[in-house]
């Protein structure tokens, strides 16, 4: 049987203070479950301080493909791993540019610039350095309305995969977050959501399909998050606003449980 994998994604939210203390609340809430694994991604400037808090799993919310160079702003899997970050988020729907609900100008948009290529040299990179990836799929609403969601997230999958054996990908976790649900306040049917699951299933090395999670995230919250889980191909959640409260997202965890 697959674990259930909750993940918060805090986004750019908190002040420092606020973060230990949200990641203190949420360990006190939860603790331990042998059933469920769960962490928060919380902004980069923090990531150092709430790993030496040593209590939920804690991730970044992208990640560069190269270990080091000339490549300003940007972080590497190996600086990652030597912090102690067990996860990373890659290809999130905001860093493709593609927003459910659009809070900056849309001429702008070209400053948020993931492809398929990119998420694929970030998968290698992690993998190669033993962080867990979250690789992120999602339509918009306009592929939705167009019958398109199934051929855009496989194409997004197969992207992403290139290259790889099925050994590599053993580690591997997709999240599938329609984009038109990330902050919305919108949420994919349950039932659609599992079958979005369950074709992202079959799009996955034969070998691979019984053991690889694949999350559901798009405004998951405490009262939705145990039908979504219930779900045979949903494996957990990448939670956003709901993540940011301690004892919302130990209520989301729970749910998995």
């Amino acid at each position: 049987m697959r674990k259930k994998i909750v993940i918060g994604n805090w986004k750019m939210n908190k002040m420092r203070s606020d973060a230990i203390e949200t990641v203190k609340e949420l360990y006190a809430a939860v603790g331990d479950p042998s059933e469920v694994e769960y962490g928060v991604c919380p902004p980069f400037l923090y990531l150092s301080e709430l790993v030496r808090e040593n209590t939920v799993g804690i991730g970044a919310q992208d990640v560069f493909w190269k270990d080091s160079g000339a490549f300003t702003g940007f972080t590497s899997p190996a600086m990652l791993k030597d912090l102690g970050v067990k996860y990373a988020i890659i290809g999130h729907s905001e860093r493709r540019g593609r927003f459910g609900k659009l809070e900056v100008p849309e001429s702008t948009i070209g400053s948020f610039a993931e492809t398929d290529e990119t998420v694929n040299l970030k998968l290698k990179a992690c993998l190669a350095h033993g962080l867990i990836p979250i690789v992120c799929v999602g339509e918009t609403l306009a592929e939705r309305e167009a019958g398109k969601t199934d051929s855009v997230i496989g194409g997004q999958i197969s992207g992403a995969l290139a290259g790889l054996s099925d050994a590599e990908l053993d580690t591997l976790v997709i999240a599938y977050e329609p984009v038109w649900a990330i902050g919305t306040g919108k949420v994919c049917d349950a039932a659609e959501a599992n079958r979005v699951c369950a074709m992202i299933r079959s799009c996955l090395p034969a070998s691979l399909r019984g053991s690889i999670r694949i999350q559901y995230g798009g405004s998951v919250n405490p009262a939705n998050a145990r039908e979504l889980f219930s779900q045979s191909d949903i494996d957990g959640g990448l939670v956003g606003g709901a993540s940011l409260k301690a004892s919302d997202f130990a209520e989301v965890v729970r749910a998995a449980i």
